[in-house]
């Protein structure tokens, strides 16, 4: 039979009744959490919520003269009208079509090359394992407007042997997806290897021996073992990739000085590139942003509730 010592009783019931004591608690470890979440909702305040709620007010106005004009243009309140003139832009609804068919192209492409090239690296198939990967890793330390530069010259049909080498013109307005698919494979399929190599290091080892003591083979570990083990993480890499493709700016830029297939709204991006710093049409180009997030937005809620659906079963 134990005894309770008349202070640790004390201290037990006024906490189950509510004492000031236990408020004060409660009220301190409220206080250290809201500390430590501090720093992170700052960070987010300041680079998420208010360039975006900016964002939002700047896509509800344009600049319009006045009078005679000799004043400047003043801003207008236009409400929604700027949105509208974004959804029926052909020029917008022409960008938003090259994305869809270089994610098309590229995703599938790069993923699976990505993919392919991990399950290699982690099977000991090839020798010097810890070479290759720093070779198909490199490309993704370069910077992109440097990248896009160096193909563009190689594609060039005048310098460049790349042009020489395939049945169309790289830089021809029948071959320019193609090229800039190429530019965004070559720099990101390592940098997704090195994500998938990682997850399948992380396979447990007992399974893998498992399955070989079976009698399955390399190519069938990897499709029926490994391959499903890391699901979750080629859905997260496929979301961030599907919001990149949407996000494609850089690649086409570059191009854009060395070929006249890539206009200067080839993308949405470029679009609202053009909008905002040529045209200076800040209204219009927030509305163009705002439309790309809720897009990006929306396709990755997609792919999430697919993924859950797919682990679900």
């Amino acid at each position: 039979m134990s005894v309770l010592s008349p202070s640790r009783t004390t201290t037990e019931t006024g906490r189950a009744t509510g004492s000031p004591a236990g408020h004060r608690d409660r009220r301190a470890s409220r206080r250290g959490g809201l500390l430590l979440a501090a720093p992170f909702a700052l960070l987010l305040a300041t680079t998420v919520l208010v360039p975006v709620g900016y964002a939002l007010y700047l896509s509800l106005f344009t600049d319009r003269l006045t009078g005679l004009g000799f004043g400047g243009p003043e801003q207008v309140f236009v409400w929604l009208d700027n949105y509208g003139d974004v959804l029926t832009d052909g020029a917008f609804l022409d960008g938003v079509g090259h994305v869809a068919l270089f994610a098309l192209v590229h995703i599938p492409m790069m993923l699976g090359g990505a993919l392919v090239l991990a399950l290699l690296l982690d099977s000991a198939v090839t020798k010097l394992s810890g070479l290759w990967t720093l070779t198909v890793f490199l490309p993704y330390a370069v910077p992109g407007v440097i990248a896009g530069l160096v193909w563009a010259y190689l594609y060039s049909p005048t310098i460049g042997p790349v042009a020489d080498l395939l049945p169309f013109d790289p830089l021809g307005s029948n071959g320019v997806l193609a090229s800039i698919a190429n530019m965004a494979t070559w720099q990101w399929c390592g940098y997704n290897m090195i994500i998938f190599l990682t997850a399948l290091r992380s396979v447990p080892r007992d399974i893998l021996e498992a399955a070989r003591v079976d009698g399955a083979g390399q190519l069938r570990t990897a499709l029926r073992i490994k391959v499903p083990v890391i699901r979750p993480t080629l859905f997260v890499a496929l979301i961030f990739t599907v919001i990149g493709s949407l996000q494609l700016f850089t690649e086409p830029l570059v191009l854009h000085n060395f070929t006249g297939s890539v206009t200067t709204n080839w993308t949405p991006s470029l679009y609202v590139y053009d909008s905002a710093f040529v045209n200076n049409e800040y209204g219009r180009a927030a509305a163009a942003s705002i439309v790309l997030a809720l897009v990006s937005a929306l396709l990755s809620a997609l792919v999430m509730r697919l993924s859950t659906r797919r682990s679900a079963r």
